[in-house]
């Protein structure tokens, strides 16, 4: 037996750990790769360039007799008509039935909603995490039990009255800012209240 046989067998043997050895991670890249495209085209239940509400928003009835307070009026006169987002500006949308304390702007897949006199969050507790952006505390609330939305909704809770803003993660941080600026402008701080 000639000892290169021996060697080309070897040889042989070799290759194909080889070339299983460098075909199953890209196997599995590739298999990882097709599971998040269709995760992200399938999983949302909208398309990515879904159109804005153009229509009124039923938001539902105020919840809370601070909704018509003079506190709640002040900070709806100083909002801005149209909110900075990511993509741009959102505008102004109609609130039918017309709600106290409440203001609407177009966004997709979902609308922002600010809600001027709502109860205290049940969430709110000592060791709450808090965020602070632009001089304002806010309290991010977690989706009703079983409910997952593309929405959040943060409470200001260091004010007299307390409100929240609901905004889809697409629109940013633009909202926010500048609630929270005609917060500052018009509420005064306070200690924030936990039980």
């Amino acid at each position: 037996m000639d000892p290169s046989d021996g060697e080309k067998a070897g040889r042989t043997r070799v290759r194909p750990v080889v070339a299983l050895a460098v075909a199953l991670p890209l196997l599995l890249a590739l298999v990882v790769a097709g599971i998040g495209i269709t995760l992200r085209v399938s999983g949302t239940g909208t398309e990515p360039g879904a159109a804005p509400v153009t229509g009124p928003i039923d938001i539902g009835p105020a919840t809370d007799p601070s909704a018509s307070s003079a506190a709640c009026a002040g900070l709806l006169r100083i909002l801005p008509v149209s909110l900075p987002s990511d993509g741009g500006s959102l505008e102004p949308r109609p609130v039918e039935p017309a709600v106290a304390g409440a203001r609407a702007w177009a966004s997709a897949p979902e609308p922002v909603i600010l809600r001027c006199g709502v109860p205290r969050p049940s969430e709110l507790g000592p060791s709450s995490p808090l965020i602070l952006i632009n001089g304002v505390n806010w309290l991010p609330l977690p989706d009703a039990a079983g409910v997952t939305t593309r929405t959040t909704t943060y409470a200001v809770v260091d004010r007299g009255v307390y409100l929240t803003l609901s905004a889809p993660a697409e629109a940013g941080s633009g909202p926010l800012q500048a609630v929270a600026d005609a917060v500052t402008a018009s509420l005064p701080p306070q200690p924030v209240r936990v039980r």
